[in-house]
């Protein structure tokens, strides 16, 4: 787990897969927010497409790859929380978000967390790749 959160915070514009309302695959990018409890913990909020496509079909998958050409594949399928604690660290660990929105309160602010949760870390060294059940 411990190598799973260094990478993503070390790349922190991870790309995130949905599969769209409409069945196609949508891509955009997006951000690790924190651990706890052997969670691994983003945010969004509900008025956004990625939201409803998130409740449609629940199973995603997030990539992101380092300037030395190691990458990292994790999957997993989305839990919805309403942990205000959660929400406030969040919101207190991110500036970005805090300007989004100000408050863990914010009524679209939403966070989730990936259960089911694989990673695979790999790169072109030649050595098989490294794989982690969360």
């Amino acid at each position: 787990m411990n190598e799973v959160i260094q990478f993503l915070n070390e790349n922190p514009v991870q790309y995130f897969a949905t599969v769209g309302l409409d069945g196609k695959p949508k891509v955009r990018p997006f951000q690790f927010m924190l651990e706890q409890g052997g969670k691994l913990y983003f945010c969004t909020n509900n008025t956004k497409e990625v939201y409803k496509e998130m409740q449609n079909t629940p199973y995603v998958e997030i990539v992101t790859s380092s300037s030395t050409f190691a990458w990292m594949r994790l999957s997993g399928k989305v839990t919805f929380s309403n942990d205000l604690e959660i929400k406030k660290a969040i919101i207190e660990a991110s500036p970005l978000v805090k300007s989004l929105y100000q408050t863990a309160e914010n009524p679209i602010f939403e966070i989730f967390y990936l259960d089911e949760a694989n990673a695979v870390i790999a790169d072109f060294s030649g050595n098989p790749p490294k794989t982690y059940v969360l």
